[in-house]
């Protein structure tokens, strides 16, 4: 890993020693090279890494590997910062790699060989999302929905919508002449608009480590599409269409009347002749409208949306990013519907302060849920669906509302290791490293045998995924569950989504708007311990235990 370290392999699990050859041995090394056994092995060793050492390291010999006991203090201070300073390093280590994830080969275009013009395009190669439509089709509602899921996921993504660039560069809106195909003077400002906006793209693909850009305009020729498919490939970047075709009069009349008069476009506009101006402008892009050709476009990569998700068409799709995108893209709908996400009652581990278990709900617990299940009835929704982890707690609460209820195991709650059932003030006293570290990036960070915010998120895609495809849903769930699900329809960054307030007894209904989510708090009355743990201030590893248990919430 690092030259210093190169004779040390360091996993989370365990610890394998192969040479110590750095460290000053004693004048005696008889004993220390012999291997320890059982509890002598365990407490010998500096107390932070004392679990996973005494778990891992093997009782006898091996003929490829020495496992070295450190019984002096001297040794067994410098074995622990070798350790520290292993584990530190590898931690960081993968920090560069998941906010890299590009093959280093491709991070800086600049370098690429070319060949006549093109860059080579390796397999994990930046993609440019390239949207195609004519106005009102849905394209930046496509474009802001992927852009949010990609980063949900992990995969560095950004919208670049061309109409912003048109807005920047034209102040005043007059109306759809601008649009016109004979209009030179404007079609000379929207060629410039897109031009700039592709420089962006370039530039957020190749020097600010981007993976997914998405290039949102309408893109209807088929002479505009080839120039973008130019600069990929000078650029070494995959090329992936969306388009959406949509031929119902009322779809297209209420996607103007809903999302295009709030366009800075039309504010001081009235809403007939807002909705008549677009129109025209809609017949300005129509007569020149070249659509992706199954016979033409064959050798292009390109999923066609038609009549809002009512049928699909998927064309050489090329690689995992681009699958994934189909499949997302094929889950999501328009119907309006709201989706409710609570925890379960209180718990008794709650009112404990202990983190995870599997304990059943407190008096007050059971009164939450009683008062979800007369809220719900009070909301009179058609065709809920009720979904529930696999945990007591959860079932708890479900069992009140006397509706079926259909159980997750992937709605369980983030898996605390080692520290599952434990108090914050226990983890620090036994793990204080283990502590520091978590506040360190409590996103990516991983219990020991647990998992982190990061693990969290990947096991939860299949349920975003059903709540695309659904209508009304109640998610009765947990605190990092729950915080996960709403980074995804708020679309917060991995920074913010391990601290989002998510109290015991309330509700948050989540209503899906055009570009975005609207979120109504609803507290049903009843009093909870509260479990929300702010970042400290000090998050060095060596601080105090005051420092560590500053924003521990109270308990029993």
């Amino acid at each position: 890993m690092i030259s210093a370290l190169a004779t040390m392999r360091v996993d989370y699990d365990q610890v394998k020693i192969k040479d110590l050859s750095t460290l000053k041995q004693p004048p005696s090394t008889k004993d220390v090279r012999r291997p320890l056994q059982g509890p002598e092995r365990v407490h010998c060793l500096p107390k932070p890494v004392r679990h996973r050492i005494g778990e891992s390291l093997p009782s006898g010999p091996r003929s490829h590997i020495r496992t070295v006991g450190v019984c002096t203090v001297s040794i067994s201070i410098a074995l622990s910062r070798l350790l520290l300073d292993a584990r530190t390093q590898h931690r960081q280590a993968l920090r560069s790699i998941r906010q890299t994830p590009m093959m280093r080969g491709c991070s800086s275009r600049s370098k690429l060989s070319h060949n006549q013009g093109r860059a080579v395009c390796m397999t994990n190669c930046p993609t440019l999302i390239v949207t195609v439509g004519l106005p009102a089709r849905g394209k930046t509602y496509i474009s802001k929905k992927l852009t949010r899921y990609l980063n949900w996921i992990g995969v560095p993504t950004r919208e670049f919508n061309v109409g912003q660039y048109r807005r920047e560069f034209v102040k005043i809106y007059k109306s759809f002449e601008f649009f016109r195909p004979d209009n030179e003077e404007g079609l000379k400002i929207r060629r410039q608009c897109a031009s700039a906006a592709l420089n962006d793209v370039r530039q957020y693909l190749t020097e600010e480590q981007g993976q997914v850009a998405v290039f949102d305009a309408t893109n209807t020729t088929r002479e505009r599409r080839e120039t973008i498919i130019q600069f990929a490939e000078q650029n070494g970047f995959k090329v992936f269409f969306v388009e959406s075709v949509c031929e119902d009069p009322d779809v297209i009349q209420e996607n103007i009347v809903q999302v295009k008069l709030g366009s800075p476009d039309y504010t001081n506009c009235n809403t007939e002749e807002a909705v008549e101006d677009f129109m025209k402008r809609i017949k300005c892009y129509e007569n020149s409208y070249e659509t992706l050709d199954e016979v033409l476009d064959r050798d292009l990569s390109y999923i066609k949306i038609m009549d809002v998700g009512q049928r699909y068409l998927v064309n050489r799709v090329l690689d995992h990013i681009q699958s994934r995108i189909v499949y997302y893209l094929m889950n999501i709908h328009i119907t309006p519907r709201s989706i409710y996400l609570c925890r379960h009652g209180e718990s008794e581990l709650n009112v404990k302060g202990r983190i995870g278990g599997d304990s059943g709900l407190t008096p007050r617990g059971k009164e939450f849920a009683k008062k979800l299940s007369q809220f719900i009835q009070m909301q009179v929704i058609s065709d809920l669906k009720v979904w529930t982890s696999q945990m007591k707690r959860t079932i708890q609460t479900a069992e009140a509302l006397d509706v079926p209820y259909e159980q997750w195991k992937v709605l369980n709650e983030i898996d605390a290791g080692v520290c599952e059932e434990m108090m914050y003030e226990e983890i620090q006293e036994n793990y204080p490293l283990e502590f520091a570290l978590r506040d360190q990036d409590k996103y990516r960070y991983r219990y020991p045998k647990g998992e982190s915010y990061e693990d969290l998120v990947q096991r939860l895609e299949p349920v975003i995924m059903e709540l695309e495809r659904q209508e009304n849903v109640l998610v009765i769930c947990h605190q990092a569950v729950m915080r996960c699900l709403l980074a995804y329809f708020l679309d917060k960054t991995a920074e913010e989504l391990p601290y989002l307030k998510c109290p015991l007894h309330t509700v948050l209904k989540l209503t899906p708007v055009a570009y975005g989510c609207k979120v109504e708090s609803i507290s049903l009355n009843v009093d909870a311990v509260n479990t929300h743990r702010e970042r400290p201030e000090n998050v060095n590893i060596h601080r105090t235990t005051e420092d560590a248990l500053q924003t521990v919430p109270p308990h029993l």
